[in-house]
């Protein structure tokens, strides 16, 4: 500080400021030049401590610099309360809502004829789930906003084993989720359906590139699969005459391109980090899942179980 008083002080004995008009041309300033820019030194700050080294003004242009926000520390269901626990209720009840309307609508669907009774039963395989993961930012960070948001699927497991069982009748969505129309199938795939969202919720959650594949493969990739094959697969697999190249084709492509889809979805929120690797491994899983569904034993046993399950190993290998 004492230096740089000096310096002023300096300037005002060499009479610099009285000559100083509106009109004074830079060239009048080069020979103080070296006056202001010169190596100066600060006295210590301390007895004893050793004098601050020398040092040139210099000026630079600085980098810009992306700043990238950071959400996963703040709670999302901010934007219903102030309160993580009130917020995550109201993301609770609004994202039920919207599943709740969801199935309605393929119900009314089922029950009025609409659609053929498999198409419609795969528009719900397909929709349900991955709506339900694009309300995921509205759930606070952390354990809590994971658990509260699986209590949605996990209702829904009680009320497959409900209908399953025969205790409860609901001819609306034993018509939109059943294959022949029996009660007792949605003891099976819907059951492991609902078992699979609600498990990727509570242990995964969003920042997880496994939760990611494992719902996208068996919503998107398993669901897209039967509406082509059936339409377009004449063409059957040698080892299993059952599935078709195209319905396999059409699921490794749709379960790939919806993980991308939520990987980049999540990354806006800062749950994950986009990159290249992360791209290949859900290409990869997509492709074991695949390979996986089309297989003999899936069909005895039930594509939605052994699609997450392979989808979850394979995807805890990678990523």
């Amino acid at each position: 500080m004492g230096t740089t008083t000096a310096v002023f002080a300096e300037l005002w004995l060499t009479r610099f400021v009285p000559d100083l008009t509106n009109r004074t041309p830079i060239s009048a300033f080069r020979p103080y030049f070296p006056l202001l820019f010169r190596p100066i030194s600060s006295p210590p700050l301390f007895a004893g401590a050793a004098s601050l080294s020398s040092f040139r003004l210099r000026f630079r242009n600085p980098k810009p610099q992306r700043v990238r926000r950071n959400l996963t520390s703040t709670p999302a269901a901010s934007m219903f309360s102030q309160n993580p626990v009130v917020g995550d209720i109201l993301a609770a009840v609004f994202s039920g809502g919207v599943a709740l309307s969801l199935l309605r609508l393929w119900g009314e669907t089922a029950k009025r004829g609409l659609f053929d009774q498999t198409l419609n039963r795969k528009l719900v395989h397909v929709s349900v789930g991955l709506v339900f993961m694009l309300c995921w930012p509205l759930f606070s960070s952390g354990h809590q906003g994971a658990v509260i948001a699986s209590l949605i699927p996990g209702l829904n497991i009680i009320k497959m084993l409900l209908i399953g069982l025969g205790i409860w009748k609901d001819e609306a969505t034993v018509k939109s989720m059943s294959r022949f129309g029996d009660y007792r199938e949605l003891l099976k795939g819907p059951l492991y359906y609902a078992a699979t969202i609600t498990l990727s919720c509570a242990i995964y959650w969003r920042s997880s590139p496994i939760a990611i594949a494992a719902i996208c493969n068996l919503c998107a990739g398993d669901g897209i699969a039967d509406i082509v094959g059936r339409r377009f697969g004449i063409q059957k697999i040698p080892y299993n005459r059952n599935k078709s190249i195209a319905g396999s084709l059409a699921m490794a492509t749709a379960g790939f391109i919806a993980s991308i889809g939520f990987m980049h979805y999540f990354s806006l929120f800062g749950y994950v980090q986009e990159s290249w690797e992360m791209c290949l491994g859900f290409l990869v899983v997509s492709l074991a899942a695949t390979l996986v569904e089309s297989h003999a034993l899936s069909t005895e046993l039930d594509d939605n179980l052994t699609v997450p399950l392979a989808s979850v190993l394979v995807g805890s290998l990678i990523f």
